[in-house]
């Protein structure tokens, strides 16, 4: 079974537990308070700044030219593309530059995003890729399933068809045959570490959506 197919089957459950968030069931019925959008929104951007860092670590790394593009080019669509995204949400929802400038990493995102700088740096390239799929894959796949029951005149419905659509869709299949033909060259070792960092990334896409319904913030940040 190549690895995609295998980690995905392994770590189904958790896929199902967070699509079933109230975050994102609210976010399907065009339910979901303003307040944790206008959250998750601004987390959201701060996210991408280091995954598109980590991306770029990655491309460094890459055994390929062809991957050296691959990698290149989504750390440059994760940090200008889909900010142009956010910022149009960010008008749309009052977020000023400033507001966006003075609030904090949340809990989650700090964790998330320390956890994939540190393991693109740390680790082997085929690693640092597992580590880097989760935000690609599930993504995509909640997007779609929110876009088959998204409720007519939701109001973000343009987030929900940026993850369902087919461009997204085809970038992640590039991934996906390019993390399953650098695991199936490793040893069983590199790929138990591959599988250990996917689940991590997994758990803290759980907790970023969580966080985000939440308002989670820094107990002694008032």
């Amino acid at each position: 079974m190549p690895f995609c197919e295998a980690v995905w089957k392994d770590n189904h459950p958790l896929f199902e537990a967070t699509l079933a968030l109230p975050f994102n069931q609210e976010l399907a019925a065009g339910s979901l308070a303003r307040e944790r959008f206008r959250h998750y929104v601004i987390q959201d951007a701060h996210y991408l700044v280091a995954y598109g860092r980590a991306l770029a670590v990655a491309a460094a790394k890459a055994d390929s030219a062809d991957e050296v593009v691959q990698f290149a080019a989504a750390a440059q669509e994760a940090v200008v593309e889909e900010r142009k995204l956010h910022g149009g949400f960010m008008r749309d929802f009052g977020i000023t530059p400033q507001e966006f400038a003075d609030t904090p990493l949340s809990p989650a995102c700090h964790h998330y995003t320390s956890f994939l700088l540190a393991t693109a740096w740390s680790e082997p390239y085929p690693v640092a890729l597992a580590g880097l799929l989760p935000c690609f894959w599930i993504y995509a796949e909640v997007g779609r399933a929110i876009h088959a029951r998204s409720a007519a005149g939701n109001p973000y419905q343009a987030w929900i068809d940026t993850y369902a659509g087919e461009e997204f869709h085809a970038a992640v299949q590039g991934v996906l045959r390019t993390i399953d033909r650098v695991a199936a060259q490793e040893s069983e070792g590199i790929r138990r570490r591959m599988r250990e960092a996917y689940r991590y990334s997994a758990e803290l896409e759980w907790m970023f959506w969580d966080g985000a319904y939440r308002l989670q913030g820094w107990a002694m940040r008032g």
